[in-house]
C-alpha cells in the first residue's frame, strides 16, 4: 500500500508540475501591441493559377470573456518576405491588436473556394486543415510610454475630434500632407515610377522616385531596417518629423493613373487581384516604426484621377479585395485613418469619371463593416465651395463617414470654411471632425522656410485660425511649383521652422485647453482677423494679429480671470503682460503684451 501511495503521489506531483509548466508556457503580449500569428498552409505563390488572394480566406476567431472578434488573415509567402523578397511559400498570417487584459483564445480556419476572399461564403467552401490552428495568450499591461501609440490604445472619432478609446486622451493631428507619394521609396520592392509627369497644373516629376538621402543621418542604432540596411532613409525621415513634434503623415496607397504613378500594392500595375507580399511587409516595418514614434497613419486610398479605376468606382470585386487586404495587413495599428480618396468627386481638370454619391457611401460603409478595429473614415475634398458642396451635401448626416480632410484654395477664409462644415454636420445630426489638410493655392501651398520666413499667413490664418475654429488638426501641403514639391520633396528639413511653429500650437492646445469642450466665438475680440475659442465663463484662447491694443467681451462671464500671453512663433512658457487678471461681466481691455507691440500674440484667459 505504501508503494502504491508513493506512486500516486509522484504521478500527482508530475501532473501538477505539468499543469504549471503548461500555464507558464502561455505567451504573454502587451495590451494594444499588435500581435502576428503564423500558420502553415498550402504552398502557393503570388502568381499561382489558384490565386491565393482570391481563392483562399483565413479567418481567425479571438475569444475573450468580454468579447469575440473574427479577424481576416492574409497570404504571407514564406513569412519573412520583407527580408527574402519571397513571392511564394506556405505561410499565412493574422495580425491582432488586443484591447482587453487577461486570457485570450484563438482558433484559425482556412477556406478555399471560387472568389471566396470576396464572398466569404464559407458554408460552401472547402476547409483546409491547419496544424496548430488553436492557441492562447495572456495580455498584460503595456510598458510603453507616450508618444508611442501602444501606450494609449486605439484612436477613434468622437464628436468632431480624435480620441484614444482606452485612455480617453484627445489627439490633435499635426503633420505632413506632402509628399503624397511618401511610399514611392527606392528601398521598397517593386517600386518605380511608371512615367514622369510634365502636365500643366500639376507638380512635375522625373523618372526618379524618393531616396530621402538627407534623412539617413536621422536613423538611429536600433531602428529597423530590412535586407542588410535598406530603409534607413525613410525611417530616419519619420524620426526627424517626430523629433519636431509632428504626429501624422498623409500618404497614398494607390496612385496608378494619378500624379506620381509610383505607389501600389499590386504585383503588377495591370492586375488588381494579386499583391506584392514583400513590398507590403516592408511597408509594415515602416508603419510599426511610425506608430512607435507617435505618428498617425493617414492612409489615402486613391486619387481623383483613379477613383473609378477599380470596378468603375463601385464596390466590386477589385475594390473589395483592395480594401480587405489593406484592413487585414494594416488595420491592427492603433492610430490610423482611412481616407476614401484625394479630391473625391467631379473635377474639371480630370478627364476620367468621378465616383457618385452612392459609390462614396458604399465605400465608407464597406470599410466600417469590415474593419474590426473601427478606425475613423474620412474623405478629402476638392479645393473650393462650388466643387466641394455637391459632394459633401449628400454626405451630411451619413453616419459611416466620420469627417472631412479639407482642401481649400484660399487661406483668408479657411477658418470660416471649417466652422461652416462643422455647423452643417452638427445640424444634420452627425458632427464631422474637420482637419485642415491641404491649404492652397495648388501651386504654392506651404513654401520652404527660406522662401517664406516665419510663414506668417499660414501661422495666423491656417494654423491658429482653423484650430481656434474647431479643426481637429492641420497638415501641410507643399504645392506643385515648389522646388521641394508635393511629389518630389526629399528633405523635410527645408520646412524646419514650419514644423516648429506648428508644434508650438499643438503644445498650447494639449497643455492649456480642453479644446473638445470649447466653441469658436471670434466676435469676442474687437480686432479684425482675430480668432477666439471659448468655453464661456471658464476659459478663452485668442490669436490676435499685429497686436497693439484689443478688448474681449466678457459679458457672459462672472468672477475674476487670469490673463496670460503665448508667443506663437517661439512657443515656450506662458508669459504675463501689463495686466495679470481681468473681471467678467463686460468688455475688458487686454492691456499690453510682455514685449514686442505690433506682432502676433496668443492670449489665454482662464477663471481663477
Amino acid at each position: 500500500m505504501k508503494i502504491k501511495h508513493i506512486i500516486l503521489l509522484v504521478v500527482s506531483a508530475f501532473l501538477f508540475l505539468s499543469c504549471i509548466g503548461e500555464q507558464d508556457s502561455i505567451p504573454q503580449i502587451q495590451q494594444w501591441h499588435p500581435h502576428t500569428i503564423s500558420f502553415e498552409g498550402p504552398n502557393t505563390s503570388e502568381y499561382s493559377s489558384e490565386n491565393p488572394f482570391m481563392q483562399y480566406v483565413l479567418l481567425v476567431e479571438f475569444e475573450h470573456k468580454e468579447t469575440t472578434k473574427v479577424i481576416r488573415g492574409f497570404y504571407a509567402a514564406d513569412g519573412n518576405a520583407a527580408e527574402t523578397s519571397a513571392d511564394s511559400g506556405s505561410v499565412w498570417q493574422v495580425r491582432f491588436n488586443p484591447e482587453h487584459l487577461g486570457e485570450w483564445k484563438y482558433s484559425a480556419s482556412l477556406f478555399k473556394g471560387d472568389s471566396i476572399a470576396i464572398s466569404q461564403n464559407i458554408e460552401s467552401a472547402e476547409e483546409i486543415t491547419l496544424p496548430n490552428n488553436k492557441g492562447m495568450f495572456e495580455v498584460v499591461p503595456s510598458q510603453k510610454k507616450a508618444p508611442d501609440f501602444r501606450s494609449q490604445g486605439r484612436m477613434i472619432a468622437d464628436n468632431g475630434y480624435f480620441r484614444f478609446e482606452h485612455s480617453g486622451n484627445y489627439f490633435l493631428k499635426a503633420g505632413a500632407d506632402s509628399p503624397e507619394n511618401f511610399l514611392a521609396f527606392k528601398d521598397f520592392d517593386n517600386t518605380y515610377r511608371m512615367e514622369a509627369l510634365n502636365k500643366d497644373g500639376e507638380a512635375k516629376t522625373t523618372g526618379e522616385i524618393h531616396f530621402y538621402e538627407p534623412h539617413v543621418q536621422d536613423w538611429n542604432p536600433g531602428d529597423p531596417t530590412w535586407q542588410n540596411g535598406k530603409g534607413k532613409a525613410i525611417i530616419g525621415a519619420t524620426n526627424y518629423l517626430a523629433s519636431k513634434g509632428m504626429n501624422a503623415i498623409y500618404f497614398l496607397t494607390l496612385n496608378i493613373k494619378g500624379d506620381g504613378k509610383d505607389v501600389w500594392m499590386y504585383r503588377s500595375t495591370d492586375d488588381f487581384f494579386r499583391f506584392d507580399v514583400s513590398k507590403l511587409q516592408q511597408w509594415e516595418i515602416l508603419f510599426q516604426h511610425m506608430q512607435s514614434k507617435g505618428i498617425m497613419l493617414h492612409v489615402v486610398l486613391q486619387e481623383t484621377e483613379n477613383e473609378t479605376m477599380l470596378d468603375g468606382g463601385d464596390m466590386g470585386p477589385a475594390r473589395k479585395l483592395y480594401f480587405q487586404e489593406l484592413i487585414a495587413r494594416f488595420g491592427h495599428h492603433n492610430a490610423l485613418i482611412w481616407n476614401l480618396g484625394e479630391e473625391n468627386g467631379p473635377a474639371p481638370w480630370v478627364g476620367t469619371g468621378a465616383q457618385t454619391d452612392a459609390q462614396r457611401k458604399a465605400a465608407a460603409t464597406y470599410i466600417k463593416k469590415n474593419d474590426p478595429f473601427n478606425h475613423p473614415v474620412i474623405i478629402h475634398t476638392l479645393p473650393n465651395e462650388d466643387l466641394r458642396e455637391p459632394v459633401l451635401n449628400s454626405l451630411l448626416g451619413f453616419t459611416d463617414l466620420d469627417g472631412i480632410s479639407l482642401q481649400h484654395h484660399d487661406r483668408e477664409d479657411a477658418a470660416e470654411v471649417v466652422m461652416d462644415l462643422k455647423e452643417k454636420s452638427m445640424n444634420a445630426g452627425h458632427e464631422w471632425l474637420v482637419t485642415m489638410d491641404e491649404i492652397g493655392m495648388w501651386h504654392t501651398g506651404a513654401k520652404v522656410d527660406s522662401a517664406d520666413p516665419n510663414h506668417p499667413s499660414l501661422t495666423h490664418l491656417v494654423l491658429w485660425g482653423t484650430l481656434l475654429s474647431g479643426s481637429a488638426g492641420v497638415e501641410w501641403y507643399f504645392g506643385a511649383n515648389s522646388p521641394q514639391n508635393d511629389l518630389t520633396s526629399e528633405d523635410w528639413r527645408q520646412r524646419d521652422q514650419l514644423w516648429e511653429i506648428t508644434n508650438h500650437a499643438k503644445i498650447f492646445f494639449e497643455e492649456y485647453l480642453n479644446y473638445w469642450e470649447m466653441k469658436p466665438d471670434h466676435g469676442l475680440i474687437d480686432k479684425p482677423k482675430s480668432f477666439c475659442l471659448a468655453k464661456h465663463n471658464e476659459i478663452y484662447a485668442a490669436y490676435i494679429p499685429n497686436y497693439s491694443q484689443a478688448t474681449i467681451d466678457m459679458s457672459k462671464a462672472s468672477g475674476d480671470f487670469d490673463l496670460f500671453w503665448y508667443d506663437p512663433l517661439q512657443g515656450g512658457a506662458l508669459q504675463t503682460g501689463s495686466l495679470t487678471q481681468i473681471p467678467g461681466g463686460s468688455k475688458q481691455d487686454l492691456g499690453s503684451p510682455p514685449s514686442k507691440i505690433k506682432k502676433d500674440w496668443v492670449v489665454l484667459i482662464r477663471k481663477r
